[in-house]
């Protein structure tokens, strides 16, 4: 299969597959003529990466996922320790969103939005903290 035929499939880029092979996530086989040669372990690998992306995981964790995907003898405890850090700092993440949120949206009601160039938002802004 070639990068293009398993962009498609993967639903990745072609550049996210090439980084991803430069950094040594997956190692597709290479043809005479030098190209890559996908196989569908690549692809399904490619898949799964893009699944934890997608949820946030960095690509060391991804690395540490796919080492503990393909290990057999692994404990579902290693896995459920890194998901739940990961969690954690989702949840820390979503606090302060809400904090930003909430700061912000006081910031806009105190603003008349008018003609008038006193404006509690640049007030707020500059506030030292």
């Amino acid at each position: 299969m070639n990068i293009g035929q398993v962009s498609e499939r993967a639903g990745l880029p072609a550049k996210t597959i090439r980084y991803y092979e430069d950094i040594g996530l997956i190692t597709p086989q290479r043809g005479d003529n030098g190209y890559r040669a996908f196989s569908d372990t690549d692809v399904h690998k490619l898949a799964f990466l893009a699944h934890a992306r997608a949820l946030g995981f960095t690509i060391e964790d991804c690395r540490t996922l796919l080492g503990l995907y393909e290990d057999s003898e692994r404990e579902s405890a290693d896995v459920k320790r890194l998901a739940t850090q990961h969690l954690a700092q989702i949840e820390d993440k979503i606090a302060r969103l809400q904090d930003m949120h909430g700061t912000l949206a006081k910031l806009v009601d105190a603003c008349q939005g008018d003609h008038r160039p006193d404006c509690p938002i640049l007030a707020g802004l500059a506030k030292e903290r």
